[in-house]
């Protein structure tokens, strides 16, 4: 039922109409990430925060999540508070974090659209397009569920290239 909401609030939550979105960020180790450096890969990303206790909730599914989808799926996280590399460096080896994590430090980067609340997490498609948002808590299950939903109908809006029973000719 929770991952039905979930798959609910996402269909309503942007305008049908999907909008390519960048962003470059540094993680935690002073690289730059680019979201474009992520294209043909579903991207989720998520603005959390040390201190929000839903955000803390939904990092284990992140965590899973990302660690069993690696080839189709990347999780990068924007710690949306004004916090210290070193300390957000301790809290994600505390949290055996193993997605990239970036600090917004000290402006918040809100690219993607708005951050009303924390957990916001926003779901890019694998051409770069935003497709999704979903504010508080998402679930691993919910995701992968909505990513699938998402593909069947990308392949079920496919062109047709012959129509059945033409020889082509």
């Amino acid at each position: 039922m929770r991952s039905l909401i979930f798959i609910m609030a996402l269909l309503v939550a942007l305008p049908v109409v999907a909008e390519k979105v960048d962003f470059t960020l540094q993680d935690l180790d002073g690289k730059s990430v680019s979201l474009s450096d992520y294209r043909g890969k579903w991207v989720i990303v998520n603005y959390w925060a040390t201190w929000c206790p839903p955000c803390l909730e939904e990092i284990p599914d992140l965590v899973d999540l990302y660690d069993e989808n690696r080839d189709k799926i990347v999780v990068l996280g924007i710690a949306f508070e004004d916090v210290n590399k070193e300390y957000l460096k301790e809290f994600v080896d505390s949290h055996m974090i193993s997605y990239p994590i970036m600090n917004t430090e000290p402006i918040p980067v809100t690219e993607l659209g708005p951050v009303l609340g924390l957990p916001t997490t926003y779901i890019i498609s694998p051409d770069g397009e935003r497709v999704a948002r979903q504010e508080g808590p998402v679930t691993r299950e919910g995701v992968e569920k909505y990513i699938a939903r998402k593909q069947r109908v990308s392949a079920s809006m496919e062109p047709v290239t012959q129509v059945p029973g033409d020889s082509g000719q």
